[in-house]
């Protein structure tokens, strides 16, 4: 966990200061005027690992809260009813997410060596409604950029 607290850290830092005094604003005009880094322009290749709650019950994919809860897809209802106690709810995953087996370096090593120029970890993947920003319409490009992996 250390080693991910100061990734983190070290990506924010990147990020402010990569900002300067940037004021952006919560509309698409003022986020569209955000410069492209230039390390991404160059970046031919990066990695989107998704990873969180939704690996709890291996079962199906990143989707699963979608297909379970908002869709209602049988196959999902059920796997939850056969394997959950009744009134199980999605946030009931979490303690059970330990990342027991994680290996930070390991990870690098192999993002390093496919060739990736940037890696965005993504924990939350449509589990209900997460607003950034109050805006009308659904983004359809990353809102945020951190910095290059390497």
């Amino acid at each position: 966990m250390f080693f991910i607290n100061l990734s983190l850290l070290a990506a924010a830092v990147v990020f402010l200061v990569g900002c300067g005094s940037c004021q952006y604003q919560p509309t698409w005009e003022s986020l569209d005027s955000r410069p492209l880094p230039a390390w991404f322009d160059q970046a031919k290749f990066g990695i989107f690992v998704h990873w969180g709650v939704f690996s709890v019950p291996s079962f199906g994919s990143e989707w699963f809260w979608w297909h379970w809860q908002k869709q209602q897809w049988k196959p999902y209802v059920d796997f939850m009813k056969n394997n959950y106690p009744p009134n199980f709810q999605y946030q009931d995953f979490a303690p059970e997410f330990t990342a027991e087996f994680f290996d930070a370096k390991k990870w690098a090593d192999i993002f390093a060596a496919s060739g990736a120029k940037y890696v965005v970890l993504t924990t939350k993947h449509h589990e209900g409604k997460v607003d950034l920003f109050p805006l009308q319409r659904k983004a359809s490009k990353p809102i945020l950029l951190i910095c290059p992996a390497f």
